[in-house]
């Protein structure tokens, strides 16, 4: 049976090759030239569509998607009868008999042509999905010849129902969407199922001229469309006359679909974290620590960039631990706070018992992929990071307490010699007085009894993705780096303080495909970084802080609550970092092109924002 149809085919092309010379003759030894690339090209029909992007927050409910193209892929049995019976005999009567191309069609448009035009198709279903999904849609001779060959060879790879089923997936609807599941989503907001047969036969109505019957535009030619369908379905026996009368005098009412773009800081972070995941899930990861240089180093994140792209095109669906209402809040609350002008901010809030991302503030109004202050704003912590660098690691390696004494007097490590705030000079006072008050002398002080070494050790274990080795100084025990540190790493490493433990906090749950299975997810474990004495301690000196301290103004409803204050020279930079006994947080308050803020200091305008997250 091949054999007879390859010999129709070729015997159907011989007028054509006489009657258009070379220009096909030439089509047809490229089509042969690459018949291995063909059938390759045939066994991945899906690979240039892009399907949608789903983020969910924690509730399960749509806050994001993501697309170009709006496609819904529906399995043929899925898809209602009269659906396909619309499209067996408007475009192709004669589908499950023919070999992927109809020859009488052909030999009909020959004839209607022969006066200059080539308007007439005569097309299957078939040459329409080979048309859509390999070729071009120009109306040459040359491309119709090779669409028919295309067609041969699709029907040899693929059963009838298999085709029907791709071309009523692929079909354009306008306005960007493909398919005819995701046409009933779009344009109704219902599932096909769902739909009445006049709203089928309304959508149906659109791919024949996806311009000329776009419906939000010519609502009347689509409606005129739709009753000619219906007409058809009336000949062909599918329906009675009458039902097809009543079905044009049903009224179609359009619910077009809005693509969902809430929480636009929180799902750009989202991203961003995919990019991670897939990295440390696919091995990219520890290719980047094996880069030998810059080169090797862009190689990696070249591959990650392409294993993104594939997966964003496959249609994923991410589940996230966003919580809705506490990111509504936050977001309005510290807009209202910074008020207008120029001044910015960024937080994040970490659930304590998950260490999972509730919610983030990335900047005053802001919208999807702008500059995100939350986790790419790189800005010097402070005394903030005192906690990270000097205390807990003091704790850790020592026998001192928070009772033990430190000078707070001039200290000078070769040509370092901090300053205190306002040139303070202090006495001996007890390491939690020095903590709550953030004596610098003393802090640099302590570091200098852990050692540089032992200190970037505990830091190594969290995800400050700026530090340098050039860090490894003592200007360190003040936050004083070559670059700095984003609110969310603060956040993630104060997240030790919560029982000893850490493991990255993430915004993700869990990536599965459009099927949905798993695909990525992150590992639970937990790394032990601080021993309960140390925890213990911290805890009580960051209460201080709050009760008595640097951080008296910050208010909460929890049983506990502890943080850390933070100032840069100049005042060009505001941090809090602290916990309560549900979640953690980072606030920082400043000025995209810094500027001192010291006009501000008595607003403590980040102290508002932290309240205002932890309430």
């Amino acid at each position: 049976m091949k054999q007879i149809a390859g010999f129709l085919l070729t015997l159907c092309c011989f007028p054509l090759l006489f009657l258009f010379g070379n220009n096909i003759l030439n089509e047809l030894s490229i089509a042969q030239a690459h018949q291995e690339t063909l059938q390759n090209e045939m066994k991945l029909p899906k690979a240039d569509q892009q399907l949608p992007v789903i983020m969910l927050d924690r509730n399960g409910k749509v806050f994001s998607e993501e697309y170009v193209e709006w496609r819904q892929p529906t399995p043929l049995e899925d898809i209602p009868e009269i659906i396909k019976q619309i499209y067996l005999i408007s475009e192709d009567q004669e589908f499950y008999s023919h070999m992927g191309f109809n020859v009488s069609a052909i030999a009909r448009a020959v004839v209607a042509n022969s006066q200059g035009s080539i308007e007439q198709g005569g097309s299957t279903i078939t040459q329409q999905l080979v048309r859509m999904r390999y070729l071009t849609t120009d109306q040459t001779y040359e491309r119709k010849v090779t669409e028919l060959f295309y067609a041969y060879e699709l029907e040899k790879l693929y059963g009838k129902e298999e085709i029907l089923e791709m071309y009523l997936n692929e079909i354009y609807f306008s306005n960007g969407v493909y398919g005819i599941g995701a046409a009933a989503n779009f344009y109704f907001q219902k599932p096909l199922a769902e739909l009445t047969i006049a709203q089928m036969a309304f959508i149906a109505a659109i791919p024949n001229n996806p311009t000329l019957y776009d419906p939000f535009v010519r609502f009347e030619n689509t409606k005129s469309r739709q009753e000619r369908l219906l007409d058809l379905l009336a000949e062909g026996s599918v329906i009675t006359p009458e039902e097809a009368a009543a079905y044009k005098q049903e009224k179609i009412q359009l619910n077009l679909k809005e693509k969902i773009q809430r929480f636009p800081a929180y799902s750009t972070y989202v991203l961003q974290e995919l990019r991670q995941l897939i990295a440390y899930s696919e091995g990219y990861g520890e290719q980047l620590k094996k880069a030998g240089n810059e080169e090797e180093k862009a190689a990696v994140e070249s591959k990650i960039d392409s294993k993104l792209e594939s997966i964003l095109q496959t249609g994923i669906t991410i589940e996230t631990a966003l919580d809705p209402v506490k990111q509504a809040h936050d977001e309005k609350a510290i807009d209202a706070i910074l008020g207008s002008g120029s001044l910015q901010s960024s937080s994040v809030a970490i659930d304590n018992a998950t260490r999972e991302i509730v919610s983030l503030y990335a900047g005053k109004h802001y919208k999807k992929y702008d500059f995100h202050r939350a986790f790419q704003a790189v800005r010097q912590p402070g005394s903030a990071f005192k906690p990270l660098v000097v205390y807990a690691p003091l704790f850790e390696t020592t026998d001192y307490s928070p009772s033990s004494i430190v000078s707070g007097g001039p200290y000078c490590i070769g040509n370092f010699c901090p300053q205190n705030y306002a040139g303070g000079v202090y006495g001996n006072v007890s390491i939690s007085t020095a903590f709550k008050h953030s004596y610098n002398t003393s802090a640099v002080r302590l570091l200098n009894e852990v050692g540089l070494d032992t200190a970037f050790g505990y830091l190594d274990k969290f995800n400050f993705s700026s530090l340098v080795p050039e860090d490894r100084t003592f200007a360190a025990a003040l936050g004083g780096l070559s670059y700095g540190v984003t609110t969310l790493e603060m956040a993630d490493a104060f997240t030790s303080f919560i029982d000893g433990s850490y493991t990255k906090a993430r915004s993700i749950r869990k990536v599965t495909d459009a099927s949905g299975n798993l695909l990525y997810s992150w590992p639970t474990e937990r790394e032990i970084i601080w021993s309960q004495q140390t925890v213990g301690y911290m805890r009580t000196m960051m209460r201080d802080v709050v009760a008595s301290g640097t951080g008296q103004g910050l208010a909460t409803t929890s049983s506990y609550l502890g943080a850390k204050t933070g100032t840069t020279n100049d005042y060009k930079d505001y941090w809090l970092a602290g916990l309560t006994d549900e979640l953690t947080t980072a606030v920082w308050i400043g000025y995209d092109n810094p500027q001192s803020m010291q006009s501000l200091q008595k607003d403590q305008i980040h102290f508002k924002i932290f309240n205002t997250i932890m309430n």
